[in-house]
């Protein structure tokens, strides 16, 4: 019944992702390429996960929200990447309507959820470092695990109104998405109803949620900066920089694409500028993340080391 409701509503039973229109040597290349980020981003996240989990000095709520992180990334990249990698092999490169609706509901609800995330991670090192004497109380561990229940709640809250305000568009016939992945700018472009309500949504929410985070962010680092800069010590205030500079890294990445895709007018009328970011907030964001944490903390590698040896 769901099916035949979504073939009448829609007037197409599946979707052709165009993807990367290009010669058939070259295809091959970038499936190598997206095989190889997407190998490193697995194994990346991971042993992330796996190293956190095992060793016990990392049983902080700042490496409780980076294992959050890796999971996170590894879900959203996962949801894209398989299905990329198989329609580089494929000519037909064809994905039904309601799996084009489970790709694009569940990469919404990671993205946004990771976009809290972040807010989230700036928090607490604001707390730890501003108020270190309250950081138990702040971050105990039932409030570390309310502020992750509630980054994916408002995830698959925002995730909800998006597929519902996408997938309730008319598409007459027309089923080819100029993307390699069902995202929201594609399908609101072939749609052929009026969809300046969806865009005006999708502007409104992702903005908010933007605005709202990045402000959080810059907010904390506003006060951790200060902080800092009264530390006497240079070692003390090298330490500190190195684990800020790490998230701050992140955030640049993941917020600059993001913004650039989704939060500025007339987003939606670049397909081929939007493939590019989207390459790089789908894969290599999430690859680059755990190399970030991982190459720049002394208190991961050292972990690592330990894990390595126990075995």
């Amino acid at each position: 019944m769901k099916s035949k409701l979504s073939r009448n509503s829609s007037g197409v039973t599946e979707f052709i992702l165009l993807g990367f229109r290009t010669a058939p040597a070259i295809q091959i290349l970038l499936f190598l390429f997206f095989l190889l980020v997407y190998v490193v981003t697995v194994v990346g996240n991971v042993s992330m996960i796996i190293v956190i989990r095992m060793d016990a000095r990392l049983h902080t709520p700042m490496y409780f929200f980076l294992r959050h992180l890796s999971y996170v990334d590894l879900c959203y990249s996962t949801v894209i990447a398989p299905k990329t990698l198989a329609n580089f092999l494929s000519h037909e490169k064809k994905i039904s309507y309601n799996g084009c609706a489970a790709q694009f509901f569940f990469f919404a609800l990671f993205v946004t959820t990771e976009s809290i995330l972040l807010a989230v991670m700036a928090f607490d090192r604001f707390s730890a470092i501003c108020s270190p004497l309250l950081y138990p109380v702040h971050m105990s561990q039932k409030v570390c695990a309310q502020l992750v229940t509630g980054s994916y709640i408002c995830g698959g809250l925002n995730s909800m109104v998006h597929t519902g305000f996408t997938f309730s568009l008319r598409f007459c016939g027309e089923n080819h998405l100029d993307h390699f992945f069902c995202d929201v700018s594609a399908l609101i472009k072939i749609s052929c109803v009026d969809t300046s309500v969806n865009e005006m949504v999708l502007f409104i929410l992702s903005a908010l949620i933007i605005v709202t985070t990045t402000t959080v962010i810059l907010v904390s680092y506003a006060y951790i900066l200060s902080t800092v800069l009264k530390i006497p010590s240079t070692h003390g205030r090298g330490k500190t920089f190195s684990t800020c500079g790490s998230h701050m890294a992140t955030v640049t990445l993941f917020y600059g694409t993001v913004f650039f895709m989704y939060a500025q007018p007339g987003a939606i009328s670049s397909p081929g500028q939007n493939k590019v970011v989207a390459v790089l907030y789908t894969l290599i964001i999430p690859m680059l993340n755990p190399l970030i944490y991982s190459l720049r903390n002394r208190d991961v590698k050292d972990a690592v080391r330990r894990v390595l040896h126990r075995k």
